[in-house]
Order: C-alpha cells, then sequence, then structure tokens
C-alpha cells in the first residue's frame, strides 16, 4: 500500500496551471518567433550577437548559451553581472530550474532534490571538485555558498565518461569568476538591510543586513589576473510554529471514543535567532603565453546559527514518575477517526526553551596547470576541502507553579487542523515569569548533545586531451584520457547528557529573562522567555559524554579512497547537413570504503565495556556513458544520453557503528547501526531532450528520462552472525535480528521535462520589455521504501519526490528599470530532516508555492552610473511549511517564517 499515493490525492498525470501556460506559450508564440527567426536568417543571429544586453537578459542569455552549447543534456545559472544572482540564496536559485526543488530547512531553501532523487543521489563541485559537507552525510548544504561569489551554476543531467564525482540523479557545478576572461579592471559593491514580518521574538531582533564587494583585474600585460570576493549576512531566524508528539497512535483515552486516533501531546512555540555567515572567494591566474595556463582559486566560509525556541506544552497522554493527574478529555470530537478537538482536563502545562547554536567552517582550494602544445593538451589538478561543524544542542524544561512551587493542574481546549495552527487555550494567564520555577518537572529538567563532525577530501587529477588527425578527423575532434585520485575521511561525534538540577528549585534571576513571547497564534497568549545556556549554567549541571552504551555508536569514521580512470571520444560530425556533436566513453571506478567504530559490550569487566569494531570492502565499477547532440537547421537540436550512473551510500549509513544488546528473556543477541559492506545505488538511464533555440534568446524545449535502478539501499532488519561480539555474554546462538542498511532491489524512474523561456517582443513590439520563463515536470517511480517509523510494513514514496514541480517567472526590464516576479511550486513529498537524537527521520510534507518579487532600477548615465536600486520581497505569501504522519488530518508541524523585505543597492565601476 503507498499511503503517500493513496491519501493526498489521485497519482494520475495533471496538467498544472504553470505547465498548462508554458504548453500554451510555447504554442502561441514559437511559431511567430520562429517565423521571425527564420525569416531574417543568419543576418539576425549576426544582428543580435552585436547587442549588448545586462540586467535580467543578460543572466538569461548567458544561460541559455551554456545549455545550447553543451554536449550533455544541461540546466544552467548565469549571473546577471559580477555579485548579482537574483536570488539571495545559491539554492533558491538553483531550484528554479526544470526537474528541481529545493527543501526548506528553517524557512530557507537548503538542499536540492533533482528529478524526484533526494539530495544523496546528486554531487556537488565547486569550479569541477567535489566538495565536503557539513551535515551527516554528502549532500551539500547550499546556504554554505553565498550567491553574491557565484557566477554560475551548470547542473548536468547526463554525465560523460570524463566528468569526476558524477552524480546518479545529477551533478551540480558551482563556479566562480576567472579574472582573465574580463576586458579590464571591474569592483563591485553592494548591501541590503532586511526585515522580517513577524517582528522581533523574545531576545531577537527582526531586522538584518549583508554586504558584498568584488574585484577583479589583470596586471603584467594581461599574464596576472586576481579575482577577491566576500560576502556578510546577518540575517534574523524568527518562526511562528506548532507540533504534536509522535507518533499520532490509536491509543484509549479516557472521554474519547475507542479507536479514534490521538497523540500525547501538542506544543505552539516562537523561534528567534540569527544566521551569520561571512563567505569568501580568491583566484590567481598566471597565462605567461598562450600554451601554459596556471590557476589557484581558494574558498572559505564561516556559517553562525544561533536560535531559541520558547515552548509552551500539553501532555496528553500517560505521565511518568510522580505526575498523575486524573486526564480526562470532554467533549472530544473525531475527523475522518483523527481527534480534532476536546478540552483536556487535568493536565500540567509545561514551558521549554530548546536552545541550538552551531558553528560551520568551509575551506576549499584548488590548483590547476594546463599546457596547450601542438596537438594535444595537459591539465593537472589538485585540490583539498574541509570542513567543521561544532553544535550544542540543549533542552531545558521549567513548570509554571504555584508560589509554593506546585505544578499548576489546568484545563486546556484543543483544537487540531490541517492547513494552519492547531489551537490550545489553557484556562489561565501564564504570562508571569514569577510562576516560572527551576525544577524537576514531568519532563525531567532536561537534556542536551554537543554533536561534532569533520569531513576532509583531497583530490588529484591528471588528465590529456589529444586532437584527432586523419581519417579520424571526419568523425571525432579528440580524445580525452585520464585518472583522478580522492581521499575522504568523515568523522562524527556526539556526546550527550542530561540536564539535572544543582540545588533547590528556584525562579529565575532577572539579568537571565527576555522578553516575553506572545503565541496568541495558536491561541496560549503570552509566555515567559529565557536565556537557556544562561539558566543551564547558573542553576544546572550539563556534562555530555560519548562513553555509555546507548551513545558509542553515535561515533563513527568513514574513510573512501577512490581511483577513476576514463577515456572518452568527442564526436564531431556533419552528417549530410546534420551536424553531430558529443562524445562516448568509459569511466572505472575503484572504491575502497572503511569504517571505524565501536559497540558497548556490557558483559566486559568496567574500563574495557567499549570494544573496537572495523569493517569495509572494494568494488570497481565500469561506468560507460553516450551523449548525442544533432543540429538541425533553424536552430532545432535533439539530444540523446545513455549511461551507466551510480551514487555512493551516505556516509552514516556506510558506519561501523553497532548497537549491540542480548535479550534478557529469549537470551539472543541483536542490535542495529550502520553497514560499511553497502554497494553502491546503481542505475541504467536514458534520455531524450527536444529545444528550439532563437539565437541566444529564447529557446523552449521538452524532455524526458528513464532511469532504471538496478540497486537501491534500504533500512532493512535481518539475520546478523554476532560471533564477534558474544564470547562472555549469555546469548544461545550467534544469530540475531539486525536492522541496518542492505542493498536491495532498485525499480524504476521516468519523468517529463517542459520548459520555455521568451522575451515577449518576439511576438509584438508593444510587448518590449517584458519577457517570461517557465517550466513543468513530472516525475513518476515505481520504487518504494519501507517507512523505518512505522510499527507496520508501509511502503512510501522515495525522500525527496514531489510527483509536479513548476517554475515561473514573468519580468520587465527597459532604460534601466526591471521588475520581476518568480514562482516555484512542488507537490508533496517525503522529507528528510534531522531530529532531537540528531538523526535523519522521514516526514510527509506539504507542496509548498513560494512566490519571490524584485524591483530595481540601474542608471546607465551620470553621475550615479554603475549604480543600482533594489527592492526585493521573498515569501511574498509567508507560505507554510507543513508536515503530516502519512494522512493529512494527523499533521505533525505546522510552521510560518515570515515573509523578508529587503533594500539595498549595488555599485560597479
Amino acid at each position: 500500500m503507498n499511503i503517500f499515493a493513496s491519501k493526498r490525492g489521485n497519482t494520475v498525470f495533471r496538467l498544472s496551471p504553470v505547465a498548462a501556460g508554458c504548453a500554451v506559450f510555447v504554442s502561441a508564440f514559437a511559431g511567430s518567433a520562429y517565423a521571425q527567426d527564420t525569416t531574417t536568417g543568419q543576418a539576425a543571429d549576426a544582428s543580435m550577437q552585436t547587442v549588448t544586453v545586462s540586467g535580467i537578459r543578460r543572466g538569461i542569455e548567458d544561460a541559455i548559451s551554456v545549455k545550447k552549447n553543451a554536449t550533455s543534456i544541461v540546466e544552467a545559472i548565469s549571473a546577471e553581472d559580477i555579485g548579482k544572482l537574483p536570488d539571495s540564496s545559491i539554492a533558491e536559485s538553483i531550484a528554479r530550474l526544470p526537474g528541481l526543488a529545493a527543501q526548506r530547512v528553517a524557512g530557507r531553501a537548503q538542499n536540492i532534490s533533482v528529478r524526484g532523487l533526494s539530495p544523496d543521489f546528486s554531487t556537488t563541485l565547486l569550479n569541477g571538485r567535489e566538495q565536503v559537507s557539513t551535515g551527516d552525510n554528502r549532500s551539500v548544504e547550499f546556504d554554505q555558498y553565498p550567491s553574491e561569489l557565484i557566477s554560475g551554476v551548470t547542473i548536468y543531467k547526463t554525465p560523460d565518461a570524463g566528468m569526476v564525482g558524477q552524480g546518479l540523479s545529477g551533478t551540480l557545478d558551482l563556479q566562480t569568476v576567472r579574472p582573465l576572461a574580463f576586458g579590464k579592471r571591474t569592483f563591485s559593491m553592494g548591501g541590503r538591510v532586511e526585515k522580517n514580518s513577524l517582528g522581533g521574538i523574545a531576545n531577537t531582533d527582526d531586522r538584518g543586513n549583508r554586504f558584498n564587494f568584488s574585484y577583479i583585474d589583470q596586471f603584467a600585460n594581461r599574464t596576472i589576473g586576481v579575482a577577491i570576493g566576500f560576502a556578510h549576512q546577518d540575517q534574523p531566524q524568527l518562526a511562528y510554529e506548532t507540533g504534536v508528539y509522535e507518533p499520532w497512535k490509536r491509543e484509549s483515552r479516557p472521554g474519547v471514543a475507542a479507536g479514534t486516533t490521538v497523540t500525547d501531546g501538542i506544543k505552539s512555540l516562537g523561534r528567534s535567532g540569527y544566521n551569520k555567515r561571512n563567505g569568501l572567494m580568491g583566484v590567481l591566474q598566471y597565462r605567461p603565453s598562450k600554451t601554459f595556463t596556471s590557476m589557484i582559486d581558494v574558498y572559505a566560509s564561516q556559517f553562525k546559527h544561533e536560535d531559541t525556541a520558547n515552548q509552551f506544552e500539553v501532555h496528553i497522554g500517560g505521565y511518568n514518575g510522580n505526575y498523575t493527574p486524573g486526564l480526562n478529555f470532554e467533549n472530544a470530537v473525531a475527523n475522518g477517526g483523527v481527534l480534532s478537538s476536546a478540552t483536556a482536563t487535568g493536565v500540567y502545562p509545561l514551558v521549554r526553551g530548546m536552545y541550538d547554536k552551531r558553528k560551520d567552517d568551509i575551506r576549499a582550494i584548488g590548483w590547476n596547470n594546463e599546457w596547450k602544445l601542438d596537438g594535444w593538451s595537459l591539465v593537472a589538478d589538485i585540490s583539498r576541502s574541509t570542513a567543521k561543524r561544532d553544535e550544542v544542542s540543549l533542552e531545558n524544561n521549567l513548570q509554571i507553579s504555584d508560589a509554593a512551587g506546585n505544578p499548576f493542574l489546568d484545563s486546556v481546549k484543543l483544537g487540531f487542523r490541517t492547513g494552519g495552527f492547531p489551537t490550545m487555550d489553557p484556562g489561565r494567564d501564564y504570562s508571569n515569569p514569577a510562576n516560572l520555577y527551576v525544577r524537576n518537572t514531568i519532563y525531567g529538567s532536561g537534556y542536551g548533545k554537543t554533536p561534532k563532525v569533520e569531513d576532509e577530501l583531497n583530490g588529484f587529477k591528471l588528465a590529456a586531451n589529444i586532437q584527432s588527425s586523419g581519417a579520424m578527423e571526419k568523425y571525432f575532434s579528440s580524445f580525452d584520457f585520464g585518472v583522478h585520485y580522492s581521499d575522504r575521511s568523515k568523522f562524527k561525534d556526539q556526546p550527550e547528557g542530561s540536564i539535572n538540577l544543582k540545588g533547590a528549585p528556584s525562579t529565575i534571576s532577572s539579568d537571565l529573562m527576555y522578553n516575553s513571547v506572545d503565541l496568541g497564534f495558536a491561541g496560549v497568549g503570552m509566555i515567559p522567555a529565557w536565556n537557556v545556556p544562561g539558566v543551564v549554567a547558573k542553576y544546572m549541571t550539563f556534562a555530555p559524554v560519548n562513553n555509555l552504551d546507548y551513545l558509542i555508536a553515535k561515533a563513527w569514521t568513514v574513510d573512501e579512497k577512490i581511483t577513476t580512470t576514463f577515456a572518452k571520444a568527442n564526436i564531431d560530425y556533419d552528417m549530410g547537413g546534420v551536424s553531430v556533436r558529443g562524445n562516448f566513453g568509459v569511466q572505472a571506478q575503484h572504491t575502497k570504503q572503511s569504517s571505524d567504530a565501536k559497540y558497548w559490550d556490557g558483559t566486559a569487566p568496567a574500563g574495557s565495556q567499549v570494544k573496537p569494531v572495523h569493517d569495509g570492502k572494494t568494488y570497481t565499477d565500469y561506468l560507460p556513458s553516450l551523449n548525442l547532440a544533432f543540429g538541425f537547421e533553424n536552430d532545432h537540436t535533439v539530444r540523446m544520453a545513455l549511461a551507466k550512473q551510480m551514487a555512493r551510500p551516505r556516509v552514516d549509513q556506510l558506519r561501523a557503528a553497532l548497537d549491540f544488546n542480548v535479550g534478557t528473556n529469549d537470551f539472543k543477541p541483536g542490535g542495529s547501526g550502520g553497514n560499511a559492506q553497502l554497494d553502491p545505488w546503481r542505475a541504467k538511464a536514458f534520455d531524450i531532450s527536444y529545444e528550439k533555440y532563437f539565437g541566444k534568446k529564447a529557446y523552449v524545449s521538452l524532455a524526458g528520462f528513464y532511469k532504471k535502478l538496478d540497486t537501491y539501499i534500504f533500512t532493512e532488519t535481518r539475520t546478523r552472525d554476532f560471533s564477534a561480539q558474544i564470547p562472555g555474554t549469555k546469548a544461545i546462538t550467534p544469530f540475531g535480528n539486525y536492522t541496518a542498511p542492505y542493498n536491495g532491489k532498485g525499480g524504476n524512474m521516468k519523468g517529463l521535462e517542459l520548459t520555455a523561456s521568451l522575451p515577449l517582443n518576439m511576438v509584438t513590439p508593444v510587448l518590449d520589455g517584458f519577457g517570461v520563463s517557465g517550466s513543468y515536470a513530472y516525475t513518476d517511480s515505481a520504487i518504494t521504501i519501507k517507512d523505518p517509523s512505522s510499527s507496520i510494513a508501509t511502503n512510501i514514496m522515495l525522500p525527496g519526490l514531489s510527483k509536479n514541480t513548476s517554475n515561473l517567472t514573468l519580468y520587465y526590464e527597459k532604460a534601466g528599470f526591471e521588475t520581476r516576479v518568480s514562482q516555484r511550486r512542488r507537490s508533496d513529498f517525503v522529507g528528510e530532516i534531522g531530529n532531537f537524537a540528531g538523526e535523519r527521520t522521514l516526514r510527509y510534507v506539504v507542496g509548498e508555492n513560494i512566490i519571490d518579487f524584485q524591483i530595481g532600477y540601474s542608471f546607465g548615465e551620470g553621475m550615479f552610473k554603475g549604480m543600482g536600486l533594489v527592492l526585493q520581497v521573498n515569501n511574498l505569501r509567508n507560505a507554510a511549511y507543513e508536515t503530516y504522519n502519512g494522512i493529512a488530518n494527523q499533521q505533525l508541524e505546522y510552521q510560518k517564517y515570515g515573509r523578508t523585505v529587503l533594500l539595498g543597492a549595488n555599485y560597479k565601476f
């Protein structure tokens, strides 16, 4: 049973409004534009190349040129000018491309899904080199890369044999500038102030700022080029959120009809904090002659995040410890068998502070040398990138009490709904901070973690290109050969511990109190807010450790050594008036993966209970690929691609970490953890695309793809031999159940992508300055995975797969004035997020519709020449982020992050 498909609507193909708009637009205007193009012939193309464009159209035309000239099927983004990608983050720009979608984290686009596959299936490169990640896995967190420092992005939907670090769903290559590609010295700077519509919450301002500068110059008769860029961001982190305790379940409650699905609790909160990021880019290019170029590029990013969630909670399930009031429900109403409203009596409300502080550091450096000689060229490239993440996460539980310190017993009206905030109307006022006590609550005093991640990747590449000669020259332009070696090591540690009261219960000193938080959006009213780390330091003890039995498996190291060799023939052939470009070749990847971790042996003597565990394997994959681009008259292009593709397992899946135990009743061994013996995801792919270009002004395309996944990675429970772990235990057999990632059979995926980008003056001169670009993608998959959060055997759709995604941008640009409205939509999908345990978990995410607006003016002459003014509104509709429990009326979270208004200026000279 596929809950995702059956509960959220019909899975048959439906044309979205954007898709229909694209189709109508193409049919209505392509003919007119085509006629205009063919009547003017080559003269039109020549005149087009002499027109100087800027702003929105420049970015669009540069991106069209990249797509048109590529031998693979690609999508591209190009900056309008130095430091001027149109969106506030590189993730938002990427998410506007056909077949791509962003998942929001804390209100900002962070992770990218390519063609319905989760971020784990794609690879991110910076200037052609694979990048490390501050997350637990491989997928890059794109908000670490300032858009102001990126000159362009190319997404390769089909690979070629010479592309090192290719992904299975796609490869995203971020590019910085090349200083010798500029004709003169260039300096640009920009700044913006921003304001969030939610206003200040607790101790956080609702205002932020960002600024950037770039300097590009050439020296020594243009043999030396230098580029330096810096980008700073200080952004408020604000949110109003509600949520329920997981999971929804059928459980008897007093006053609730038998068989009703209920939850154990409900919460509302105001989140406040900040995101601060500093990014630095530098390039030194040396070209003493036409035959030799040497270039060093560096990139660094430091990201700091801090936030506090001040929340009000009501537990409506069974209590632990001494708190056993007479819980009862009055006026309970169910909707579709799920509790939708009731008055819960005999409950103890709780005020909780959840604090998170995180610091990420990314460093990357590459040195590329290229020699061009008679008939051949040689490239040597060496690179290193590192990432570090340090985090502190604190759960601080305080109790609302009377003057004697006795917790309040309350009656709370509850209302559960989808598409909005649930409500919880308490029977009393909780705004007085004098009633807030540091004490041992029904949840204890709290809990904390201090995760740490380190990722290091070193690479070396040597590649040669040999020009074709003789009889082969008619069919092939050149041949590429090369080898690449990479060595990656990723480490994670996660010390944890309880937060304990170290004295008698007491109120909080005034210097640690913040402004009260208004939870009126959920019906609660005002609640106290406080400095969580300050309260923990003054009134409590917190000493996280990593050597307890339940923590041992959370620390691990994974190492990968990959040797890639490749050979590729580049096709350039004239077939009776039809040009054929492309390539075919093969890539061989030899992978040696291993992991070191530990497990807890409770039967060993004290001091020797922590035991090491090592595991790994070696394998080789051969990846042939073929890309063909057939060029017909009048800029019609048909592309076809065939390839074997692969994606290496998630890093946390490769960990050798082991949670081991022996049953106290059946004396059978068992456990859970990772699997360092995993093979990668493997697939066979076929792509085809039809594209019609109008010079470099516009294009329309229709593409289709099919992927047959031969292998997939599922989390399952299988029998394992625990012979190495059971000596000295009471185990009666070496075999037991082990829950971990395993390789299994895959399935298939298929999809269609419709794209159009057209300036409307190609239709009629009356619309000069207006333009539109849009895309629609439909993706379907026969692959389902087991829901690890479900107690029953339930299949769900692939994480990251939205059946329908669409993007639409309307713009106007003329005489220095420009404005645009952009929309990106995706249908419901299964998302992967980090939970409080610091592990990835699945959520059904309601489809999103994000609209952004921008208006600006650039001065082309006079004393302000080179200056541009801009006003942006991001998330114009304040679109919510909502998750549910597989069925729409079992809402889990509902969050709003506000709309952000930015006002700024850019200056270039």
